[in-house]
């Protein structure tokens, strides 16, 4: 089958409370996370897993505080001798508008996402104010999108399953490397995530769900399974990727 490698981009950051990423744990400390695009380089198609912030902020704090450099996405993928009329796929996790801000310039890809992240981007509830339908606008009246609602084999080594745990329309990219399968999370989480500190674990939990989740039951079994499934974990806002350049990372 064939093999990939995965460039992880940084395509902008937050700043916020870390018990955004950790459900019950860590509140009042201040945490930054890296925003990623990235680059599934394999096979002859030219494939983006989400699209980053249109304007990042590049500052030497914020750079710092992930120990990575930030790309706007046309310098992003410069890195990689690519411009967005390269782009021929794009899957998204889920579509929050930091992870599809920039798909309006991929003018030539075919967009992959689940039915039902499109139907909160046009009809959000009042309490995910993360879904706005400006970004999708132009892509969605160019036909670019593919909508699917169910696991989908995407290209010969590379799958979605549905995971509802941040957003109902979640998708966890599985893809297969020369070092076993790696899994993009479809859920905003960090490696601290599935691999929780001891006062974690010795109330024998296994696994932190997000901070933003739609059902903290649901979500706990769906990491769980997404964990085992992984030779390789790709937590979706995991600083420790934000200085290195291929995932699996070259000897």
């Amino acid at each position: 089958m064939q093999q990939y490698n995965i460039h992880p981009i940084v395509m902008g950051t937050k700043v916020f409370d870390k018990g955004m990423m950790t459900y019950q744990y860590d509140y009042g400390k201040p945490y930054t996370i890296p925003i990623y695009s990235w680059y599934i380089e394999g096979g002859d198609k030219k494939i983006l897993v989400d699209t980053g912030e249109m304007s990042p902020i590049c500052s030497a704090e914020r750079e710092k505080s992930i120990n990575g450099k930030i790309y706007t996405f046309e310098e992003g993928l410069k890195r990689w001798g690519l411009n967005p009329k390269d782009i021929d796929i794009i899957i998204h996790t889920h579509l929050h508008n930091d992870h599809c801000e920039n798909d309006y310039k991929c003018e030539n890809a075919t967009i992959y996402v689940h039915k039902k992240e499109l139907d909160h981007i046009h009809n959000p509830h009042p309490l995910d104010f993360r879904y706005l339908e400006d970004y999708i606008e132009d892509v969605e009246a160019n036909n670019q999108l593919h909508i699917i609602d169910k696991d989908t084999e995407i290209m010969p080594g590379i799958r979605v399953i549905h995971t509802p745990v941040h957003t109902e329309g979640g998708l966890t990219v599985l893809i297969n490397t020369s070092m076993g399968q790696a899994a993009i999370t479809g859920f905003c989480v960090i490696m601290e995530n599935f691999f929780p500190p001891k006062q974690i674990t010795a109330m024998e939990m296994d696994i932190i769900p997000p901070g933003t989740i739609l059902n903290p039951y649901h979500a706990y079994d769906i990491m769980l399974n997404v964990k085992k499934m992984a030779d390789i974990l790709l937590p979706l806002h995991e600083p420790g990727f934000a200085n290195i350049d291929t995932i699996p990372e070259l000897k």
